[in-house]
């Protein structure tokens, strides 16, 4: 049996929608690093647990309040990485879409030290609408 590598155990724990599980699991001093330059106004880095904050509030105001996270894998690399791949789903200016990501983790003495969030912007798709469905 295979036993869960103790930073799947950290990173389960962080859910950015509840800002108390957040300062059980971040660093002091985290950095999130945001790629994506077909959103440039929210691409950089945000420090902190009110920089993390900032960055999943702007991303709410961009997309009406519809991203969504859905993961698809987890996998720990060596004693510090974890790289999770993701479907994000969310609607830019009235058009649904679903884009992969991948979010790479470093963790250190069990908190969450930086991440880098790089959706693959260039695989997008367009998802339709169910009155499109019919």
């Amino acid at each position: 049996m295979n036993k869960e590598h103790p930073n799947i155990k950290i990173l389960k724990r962080f859910n950015p929608a509840d800002p108390n599980t957040l300062t059980e699991v971040l660093a002091e001093d985290f950095v999130w690093h945001y790629i994506n330059p077909k959103l440039s106004e929210l691409e950089g880095d945000y420090f902190g647990l009110s920089g993390l904050t900032d960055f999943f509030q702007k991303l709410a105001g961009r997309t009406n309040g519809s991203f969504k996270v859905n993961p698809i894998s987890i996998t720990p690399l060596g004693d510090e990485l974890i790289i999770t791949h993701v479907k994000d789903t969310l609607s830019l200016e009235g058009k649904p879409m679903q884009i992969d990501a991948i979010v790479v983790w470093c963790i250190i003495d069990g908190q969450i030290k930086e991440a880098w969030d790089i959706p693959i912007v260039h695989t997008a798709k367009m998802i339709k609408t169910e009155k499109e469905k019919l």
